[in-house]
């Protein structure tokens, strides 16, 4: 059943439902001569305070965190105009307000005011309402605030978890194209599956991330599920450990971290800008991006990103044609604020990239010797996704706000594709096509309400969350007669003819729902923050096959989480978090014996310690995690089977900034020791979890030449250790090395802003095997790297 005749009128009945909650509620200020409102902002941190009242006022302020942390206000009471409320609020704190334009503010220390050298950094607030805003962290790569599902957006340093949120400057700068160049910057994400691939696949500190995995400003499901175009991202926040509390169970049981996109908005200033695209060897493209405010006070917005680019890529007989559309509105009222997000993607592949499977006991593969695409030219990947989110927020009163959000996706997929399973040293395979579609459908929600109040001298900030997630999705194909053919040196086979057997279709029907509550305590002036929560979660699935008997679960379970903050100084916090979540179980893949089998949900623990030092314009985050969960393995049957338990623990570091004046890195390390444990008859006990290296190293440098203004150049290094294939640690991916080189210039040309752009990855032109890691339990995949890539961009403000 399509989903868009029940989402047109829904859609309809809520956005005028928020508009008229907007428009017409009694009191909502919407003329210019209307100065002054009733406020009533309980007294407590500085913070908090100011935030409260930027939301309410519906303005932005810019302020430096380090100004206001630890410092606290008497609070509001009664009525005020902006400016006259928020100098009330900094009575005798040291500091004050300043103009920086309509409906704009920033904080300078009082005796500091007139000295043009003391320039701050700053980060903008909007109270509590949506979208990223401007607070990126010095050097504009990454942003201080990164949103943690039910508990709302928080500062880097009040955060209670290893979160690095990457800024639209930084993808744009870099030229991403999807989700896989984005987290390339992160040294404890790397990516599972070839580009020019059918999709998109990532590992989290040892553990796997699905597309399906991804949140879209806070919800599951509703961006595309095989690949991501970067054009419609205001930010990518990328968190680390299970996040069960946060935003309820992952759709397919990602436990190693998470990511979350938040989508772009109108800012303030009009934005038309147009980006012209290249990449070698001859994709060409454009990408516009347009956003207005207007109406009464600009509190209506559309933000509208298009981009289409094709034409073939570094890969043999291989083409990519992708095109994305997002159209984002936004309402910004005194007590309410909503938007709706629509968009749509598309991504034809003709020449798929394949993992390569290795039998037991075949020596693993000189990457130096594969030179050519060894997937048939006639592999193809169609990929379409319609998806949407309607999001609100009420101020009730001062001390309550009531937010809700709705998203949908129906996604349609069409495969023409062959495993490559090498069955002996010198490379042989056998081709065995298969036709795969898949059509999907899900609806997601959210429902909740967070409080602020006091007891005492304690500050409380309550989140009650209730979610839900429903996917319906059918499978079905063919298989066609096997062919041969290798590694080293393939060989084009004609293309399929009259299918050999068909797969029996099988229906699927997933319903994931929880109930979480939690309270972030503060003490100390908020120099101590503790969260408490647990989450009640539901796993309902039902998948059945003709002639099979139905695969049914029902499970629950209660997770609970403590996250713990102490802000020891204004340049160091320490951190503590413990979480636990109930994920799906794994379900069997097209290449197992048992595929679609659906294995039961499993539980995950993490435990984590850590620190973060914020120096105005340069932060790192140091940690130390513990991850345990379930595994799986493949028999000899090539049947995948549930099998103890994989213990990743490790140490991590981040560091983003510009530690000198127009030099700026993002980079860090991770040391991983993933262990097999309590496997059956101990046989893999001990041993390393397959996929897991050791080291992971990343260093991302930009300097902006100082004799030549407008140039910048960059160069980035990463860095993987080796990777077991098999759990009896026989076969072995050697370590791999990739530099990234690059360069901009922004310039005037008239009064347009012109910014040009190339850059060069994978300079040497190496060959390795990027990953092993692959689906828990299923066949070995080794991933091929991609050859040197040609990047230029060219993008125009007008």
């Amino acid at each position: 059943m399509s989903l868009t005749p029940l989402l047109r009128p829904l859609t309809a009945q809520l956005l005028r439902a928020g508009l008229v909650l907007v428009l017409g509620l009694p009191g909502a200020g919407w003329a210019e001569d209307a100065p002054r409102r009733s406020y009533q902002i309980a007294a407590g941190s500085l913070s908090n305070a100011l935030t409260r009242f930027a939301g309410q006022a519906g303005v932005s302020l810019s302020v430096d965190p380090a100004l206001v942390a630890g410092r606290s206000s008497a609070g509001l009471q009664g009525e005020f105009a902006v400016e006259e409320g928020f100098n009330a609020l900094l009575r005798g704190s040291g500091l004050m307000l300043v103009a920086a334009g309509p409906g704009s503010y920033t904080l300078a220390r009082q005796a500091l005011q007139d000295d043009p050298a003391h320039v701050l950094p700053s980060t903008t607030i909007n109270g509590q309402g949506q979208g990223a805003g401007d607070d990126a962290y010095a050097g504009g790569q990454v942003s201080r605030r990164g949103k943690l599902g039910m508990l709302g957006e928080r500062d880097f340093m009040e955060t209670p978890f290893s979160m690095t949120s990457y800024t639209s400057e930084v993808l744009q700068n870099q030229q991403a194209r999807t989700l896989a160049d984005a987290v390339a910057n992160d040294p404890s994400v790397r990516t599972t599956n070839p580009s020019g691939g059918r999709f998109e696949q990532f590992s989290v500190r040892g553990f796997s991330l699905y597309n399906s995995d991804v949140a879209y400003g806070g919800l599951y499901g509703v961006l595309p599920t095989y690949s991501i175009d970067m054009e419609m991202v205001e930010r990518v926040d990328i968190l680390k450990g299970p996040g069960a509390l946060l935003g309820g169970l992952a759709p397919n049981g990602s436990v190693g971290g998470g990511v979350n996109i938040e989508p772009k908005r109108a800012g303030d200033a009009p934005l038309t800008e147009f980006t012209a695209l290249y990449a070698s060897t001859g994709q060409g493209g454009g990408h516009i991006d347009i956003g207005r405010r207007f109406g009464p006070e600009q509190r209506f917005g559309l933000r509208f990103n298009g981009v289409r680019q094709s034409g073939d890529t570094e890969w043999d007989h291989q083409s990519v044609e992708r095109e994305a559309s997002v159209l984002g509105f936004d309402v910004r009222g005194e007590r309410a604020r909503l938007s709706l997000d629509v968009g749509h993607q598309q991504r034809d592949v003709d020449g798929t990239m394949e993992r390569v499977s290795l039998n037991a006991g075949v020596k693993v593969p000189d990457a130096e010797d594969v030179h050519s695409n060894f997937a048939q030219p006639w592999t193809y990947s169609r990929a379409k996704d319609t998806f949407g989110a309607l999001r609100g927020e009420f101020d009730v009163n001062d001390n309550l706000m009531l937010y809700g959000a709705l998203g949908a996706r129906k996604g349609d997929y069409d495969f023409l594709r062959h495993a490559v399973q090498v069955v002996n040293d010198a490379g042989r395979f056998t081709v065995s096509p298969r036709t795969f579609q898949r059509e999907e459908e899900v609806v997601t929600g959210t429902v909740g309400a967070r409080s602020w109040f006091n007891t005492g001298a304690v500050g409380h900030t309550v989140n009650l969350s209730l979610n839900r997630f429903d996917m319906t999705f059918d499978n079905s194909g063919a298989r066609y007669r096997n062919g041969v053919s290798n590694l080293f040196d393939p060989v084009t086979l004609p293309e399929p003819g009259t299918p050999t057997r068909a797969d029996n279709p099988t229906h699927t029907e997933t319903v994931l729902s929880s109930l979480a509550l939690a309270d972030t305590l503060s003490f100390a002036d908020d120099s101590v923050l503790l969260t408490l929560g647990a989450r009640l979660q539901r796993v309902e699935v039902n998948s059945s096959e003709p002639g099979e008997q139905d695969q049914v679960y029902d499970e629950r379970a209660t997770s609970p989480a403590l996250g713990l903050v102490w802000r020891t100084s204004e340049q160091l916090s320490l951190y503590l978090n413990y979480m636990e979540g109930l994920t799906q179980g794994q379900q069997a893949p097209e290449t197992a014996a048992n595929y679609g089998k659906v294995f039961a949900p499993y539980r995950s623990k993490q435990v984590e310690l850590g620190a973060k030092y914020d120096l105005g314009s340069f932060g790192a985050t140091l940690s130390l995690f513990r991850i345990d969960k379930p595994s799986y393995y493949t028999d000899s049957q090539n049947n995948l089977r549930a099998d103890g338990e994989q213990r990743n623990q490790g140490l991590e570091l981040n560091v983003f900034g510009e530690p000198l004046a127009g030099v700026r890195l993002l980079g860090g390390a991770m040391l991983l020791d993933a262990e097999q444990t309590r496997t059956a008859e101990g046989r893999f006990d001990g041993n390393r979890a397959v996929g897991a290296p050791v080291v992971n190293a990343n260093l991302g440098v930009e300097w902006d030449l100082p004799y030549v203004q407008g140039l910048t150049l960059s160069a980035r290094a990463i860095h993987t250790s080796s990777q077991y294939l098999d759990a009896a640690n026989q076969q072995k991916a050697e370590a791999w090395q990739r530099y990234d080189l690059g360069a901009r210039y922004a310039l005037k040309l008239g009064d347009k802003d012109v910014t040009l752009r190339a850059s060069v990855e994978n300079v040497l032109d190496k060959a390795y095997w990027a990953s092993a890691n692959v689906p828990e339990g299923t066949a070995t995949g080794l991933t091929l790297s991609t050859p040197r890539t040609w990047l230029v961009s060219a993008t125009v403000g007008f």
